[in-house]
């Protein structure tokens, strides 16, 4: 299917998204480069236009009828504490597949990068929308080179439990390091049952396999322990199940939203008979609100975010567990590395006001402050403690007619944790 998706003429822009998300992609729409939903942006100013003024300073067409490729080539740059420095190529596609002008674009992608921290990433990623949006497929490919920092279990609090509970909480939040190979395929299917409900099933299959601690000097450690109580292998394990979901959204814009609303609730069922190393249950809920405060510059917007996940029953493997930035885009906890606070559960909330700061709506800016919370092994419920984080940032608009912002935020969290997030359109 992704190749013969792949062959037809598409039209496409140069973005970068961020690792295994595909959401976040948008794609010029040439046919009405200053149209989305009747918005006129035709006094906004994007980084095309910056092109145009650069390359083409006296506003002359391109004359000639070429036909635009079925794929865009653009390099692959990011930068946040999680990965480090990264540096790769991508290649973007899409296309609308039906007459229906409801219909949703399509969108593929596909990259390979490499980071100063060792990781080296593959992914391929689809979101299809059939004609008028009776069906949506949604699905990735992924394999790597893994290198991910771990900060232990829960969210940063000390207790009177048993040494192993206490390295177990890591409460000064002492780093290790874990390198391994990880694979990952997953395919959802939608059915939208009413104009904005979605209903889906899917699998999904998280492999990682050489999961290998080459600093601690003891095997008194996190992982160690959690592996050890919950009977996995230290070594290799998989964690495989179902996907049952419910979606619905009324946001004016996928990419950016002035108003509406989204929520996405789901169920994973892992399962030893698809290979998985435990049965596992997992809840999980994504809602998401927004709210213009002015009809004159719809921009100022007040946007709110709760994500949630909740192990029901059976065990995850310790480096699957819910935790920070493990939401599906990878975007919660700015501030904080990828899984610096984790439990069997875990919430996270985050309000952020978004502003213009030209006139032309080149550049922007946003302020933001979030909190998490998680159980941990001896006894801490969730939402007993909270963890906070907060920054502000810029944005560059990337594309008007689909508004995409690049996206250059700096945050602060506890424990001297803080760091540069680069992004392509907003955390949420």
């Amino acid at each position: 299917m992704l190749l013969s998706f792949f062959a037809l003429p598409f039209r496409v822009s140069a973005q970068t998204v961020p690792v295994d998300s595909l959401k976040a992609d948008s794609l010029r729409l040439k046919e009405k480069p200053h149209k989305i939903q009747g918005e006129d942006v035709s006094g906004q100013y994007d980084v095309g236009d910056l092109f145009k003024a650069i390359f083409h300073p006296n506003g002359k067409k391109d004359s000639s009828t070429k036909k635009p490729s079925g794929i865009t080539i653009i390099p692959n740059i990011a930068s946040n504490p999680s990965i480090g420095s990264q540096i790769g190529i991508k290649a973007v596609a899409g296309r609308k597949l039906g007459a229906d002008p409801a219909t949703l674009m399509s969108v593929a992608a596909t990259s390979a990068s490499i980071t100063t921290k060792g990781i080296i990433y593959f992914y391929l990623n689809h979101n299809v929308f059939t004609n008028a949006n009776h069906w949506n497929l949604q699905g990735s490919l992924v394999a790597a080179k893994t290198v991910t920092p771990d900060f232990g279990l829960g969210i940063g609090r000390a207790n009177n439990g048993t040494p192993e509970d206490q390295v177990l909480a890591d409460p000064e939040r002492k780093g290790y390091v874990f390198h391994s190979l990880y694979f990952n395929f997953r395919e959802k299917v939608y059915k939208e049952i009413k104009t904005g409900l979605f209903v889906g099933a899917g699998v999904s299959f998280d492999i990682r396999r050489s999961i290998e601690d080459r600093i601690s000097t003891t095997s008194l450690t996190p992982y160690n322990i959690y592996a050890d109580r919950n009977g996995f292998d230290r070594a290799n394990y998989s964690s495989n199940g179902l996907l049952f979901n419910v979606q619905y959204t009324t946001r004016d814009n996928q990419n950016r939203a002035y108003k509406g609303i989204f929520f996405d609730g789901g169920v994973r069922v892992n399962q030893a008979w698809m290979g998985s190393s435990k049965n596992a249950v997992v809840f999980s809920t994504d809602f998401r609100k927004y709210f213009s405060l002015s009809k004159r510059n719809p921009e100022h917007v007040i946007a709110l975010w709760n994500w949630g996940a909740y192990v029901a029953g059976g065990a995850l493997p310790y480096l699957e567990l819910p935790g920070t930035a493990k939401d599906p885009g990878f975007r919660s906890g700015r501030g904080y590395t990828v899984g610096y606070f984790k439990g069997t559960e875990y919430n996270y909330s985050e309000v952020e006001y978004r502003f213009p700061i030209l006139r032309n709506k080149f550049i922007s800016g946003v302020t933001f402050f979030n909190l998490q919370t998680a159980n941990d092994a001896a006894g801490t419920k969730i939402f007993e403690h909270w963890q906070p984080g907060y920054g502000g940032g810029l944005r560059v608009l990337f594309n008007k007619a689909t508004r995409t912002n690049l996206c250059l935020d700096y945050a602060w969290g506890r424990y001297g944790a803080r760091g540069f997030f680069l992004g392509l359109n907003e955390a949420f």
